[in-house]
C-alpha cells in the first residue's frame, strides 16, 4: 500500500532526491563533547594537581614547625632541669667531643643531660632515624650507630639549615640510596618527612647543632589521604557537572539551531516551489482553457456514447485546474491564525471529488467517526492536504483495495487516521517521505507530504506516517479542536 505521493507505479524507479545538502557539516555537538572535554578535564586535573601539592606541602610545613618546636621547647626544659648555669644551651652540650671544655660544670653534668635530651629524641613517635650534627656536619649521634662519627660533606638541605639558621623539611616517598644519612632500620611504607631543626647558642646567632629527624607521621598520611580522595572527588564530580550542565545547554542550543535551519530550508525550498508553481500555472491555463473549450465543443457534435468520455475530460480539466489554483493558494504567504473548519464535512467533500477515480479502480471506502467534528485549520489548506492524501492512496492501489477514514477525539485534540491496503514503502522511503522534492516517481515533484506536514505544523498540529510494503500504509493527522459554533468557515463545496 502506498498512500505516498512520492511512489511510483514502477516500483524499479530510481528515487530522485530534492537540492543536495553539504557532505561536510560542522557538528557543534560533537566538536564541543570533544573540546569542552579536553579543556575541562585539563583544568580539573590542573586544579586537583594544584591543590593537592598545596595540601601535602602545607601538611607538611605544619608538621615540621610543630615538630621544631617541641625539639627546641623540650632542649630549653632539660638544660633547666638538669640545673645549668644561666645562659647555657642544648646545642654547646650536643657535641661530646666538648665535654672537657666545659668551664661552668662537669662533663657528667653534660653528658647526663645530653643523654635525657636524646633519649626523648629516640622515642618521639613515628621516627624513622634521627641524627645530630655537630658544627662540623658530623653525627655525633644517632638512632642507627653506624653513622656516628660519619661527616656528611654533600648535603644541599643540611647546609642550608646550617646558613639560613631556620628549620628545614622536605617529603619523600622512597629513601635515596646515594645519601648516607637515610639509613633507615625500617623501610618507609607510605611519605616520610625529613626536618632539619637547629640548635643556637645563648645569643640565638650562630647554629652550635642541627637535629635531624625523619618521621612517617601516620595520622598526617591518613589525613593527606583523605585530602586527596576529597579534593579529587570535588574536582571530578565539579568537572562533570559543569561538563553536563554545559553539554545539556549546547544540545538544546544545537537542536534549536538545527530546527531553525530545517525551517530556513523548508522556507527557501517552499519559496521556489511557490515560483515554480506560479511559472506551471501560468503555462497550463491557456493550455488547459483550449483543451475545456475544444472539448465543450465536441461534445456538442458527438454522439451520446462520445459524450460520456468527452464528460470525463472536462471533469478532470476542471480537476487539473482547481488543484493548481488551490496549490498556488496554498503556497501563497497566508496567515496562521486557524479558523473553525468541519473535519468530517471536509472528508466527505473529498470522496465526493474523487468518487471516479475510488469507482474505477475498485476500491472500497469507509468511515468512522462523528457526524462532525471541528478543527483548528484553514478549508483551502485542509481540502489540500485531504486530496493529497487520497490522491496517493488510490495511486498505491491501481487494482482495488481498501481506503479507511477514522476520527477519534482525545480530549483538546482530534486524530484522523487514513489507511490504504497498498503496496506500502520501505524503511528508507518511509524516512524520506517529508523531505521536499523526494520521490520515486517518474514525473513526480515530490510535495505533497511534504505540503501536508508544513500545513499541520503551521497551525499547531502534527503528522505521523507509518508503512510496511506489500501491507499498507497508515497516515495520522493530529488537529488542535475548535469550536465549531464561532468563526465557522468550510469549503465552498461542503456540507453545511
Amino acid at each position: 500500500m502506498q498512500m505516498l505521493e512520492n511512489q511510483s507505479v514502477d516500483k524499479e524507479a530510481s528515487p530522485q532526491v530534492g537540492p543536495a545538502m553539504p557532505l561536510h557539516q560542522f557538528n557543534l555537538l560533537r566538536w564541543f563533547s570533544l573540546v569542552s572535554l579536553l579543556i575541562i578535564a585539563s583544568v580539573a586535573g590542573g586544579l586537583g594537581y594544584v591543590s593537592t601539592r598545596f595540601v601535602v606541602r602545607d601538611s607538611v610545613e605544619r608538621d615540621a614547625m610543630l615538630t621544631a618546636q617541641f625539639i627546641q621547647a623540650m632542649a630549653q626544659a632539660e638544660v633547666r632541669h638538669s640545673q645549668l648555669p644561666p645562659g647555657t644551651t642544648m646545642g654547646e652540650l650536643l657535641d661530646p667531643r666538648l665535654d672537657q671544655q666545659h668551664l661552668q660544670f662537669s662533663p657528667q653534668l653534660a653528658e647526663s643531660t645530653r643523654e635525657e635530651f636524646l633519649d626523648h629524641v629516640e622515642h618521639l613517635p613515628d621516627t624513622l632515624l634521627a641524627n645530630v650534627y655537630a658544627r662540623d656536619r658530623t653525627v655525633v649521634w644517632s638512632t642507627n650507630a653506624n653513622l656516628i662519627g660519619k661527616r656528611i660533606d654533600e648535603d644541599d638541605d643540611l647546609e642550608h639549615a646550617f646558613r639560613s639558621r631556620k628549620s628545614v623539611s622536605a617529603s619523600y616517598h622512597k629513601a635515596d640510596e646515594d645519601r648516607e644519612e637515610q639509613k633507615f632500620e625500617r623501610e618507609p611504607r607510605h611519605l616520610f618527612i625529613e626536618n632539619y631543626i637547629p640548635l643556637f647558642d645563648s645569643q640565638g646567632e650562630q647554629v652550635l647543632a642541627m637535629v635531624e629527624i625523619y618521621k612517617e607521621p601516620q595520622d598526617l598520611v591518613r589525613r593527606i589521604k583523605r585530602g586527596y580522595v576529597l579534593i579529587w572527588g570535588s574536582t571530578l564530580a565539579g568537572g562533570a557537572l559543569i561538563y553536563f550542565g554545559l553539554f545539556w545547554i549546547v544540545r538544546r542550543a544545537a537542536g534549536m539551531l538545527h530546527h531553525q535551519q530545517d525551517r530556513l530550508v523548508a522556507s527557501e525550498t517552499y519559496a521556489a516551489l511557490g515560483e515554480m508553481s506560479s511559472a506551471v500555472a501560468h503555462s497550463l491555463r491557456n493550455p488547459l482553457a483550449n483543451i475545456r473549450s475544444s472539448a465543450e465543443l465536441a461534445q456538442l457534435i458527438a454522439n451520446p456514447v462520445a459524450q460520456k468520455n468527452i464528460g470525463d475530460i472536462i471533469t478532470q480539466v476542471d480537476r487539473m485546474s482547481r488543484w493548481v489554483r488551490d496549490l498556488l493558494v496554498s503556497l501563497r504567504p497566508t496567515s496562521d491564525e486557524p479558523e473553525a473548519v468541519d473535519l468530517v464535512a471536509s472528508i466527505e467533500d473529498t470522496r465526493q471529488t474523487f468518487a471516479p477515480q475510488i469507482e474505477r479502480n475498485g476500491v472500497s471506502f469507509s468511515f468512522s467517526g462523528p457526524t462532525e467534528q471541528w478543527v483548528a485549520s484553514q478549508p483551502l489548506q485542509l481540502t489540500q492536504i485531504l486530496n493529497s492524501l487520497f490522491a496517493n492512496a488510490l495511486e498505491a492501489m491501481p487494482r482495488g483495495g481498501e481506503l479507511r477514514a477514522e476520527v477519534v477525539v482525545d480530549g483538546e485534540r482530534a486524530q484522523l487516521t487514513v489507511c490504504d491496503t497498498g503496496k506500502g514503502m520501505s524503511e528508507q522511503q518511509r524516512r524520506m517521505v517529508f523531505k521536499p522534492f523526494f520521490t520515486t516517481k517518474q514525473g513526480g515533484l515530490g510535495v505533497g507530504l511534504a505540503l501536508v506536514k508544513r500545513i499541520m505544523e503551521r497551525f499547531g498540529g502534527s503528522v505521523e506516517l507509518s508503512s510496511r510494503e506489500e501491507e499498507g500504509t497508515r497516515v495520522s493527522l493530529i488537529f488542535d479542536i475548535a469550536a465549531g459554533g464561532d468563526h465557522v468557515s468550510q469549503h465552498p463545496g461542503s456540507r453545511g
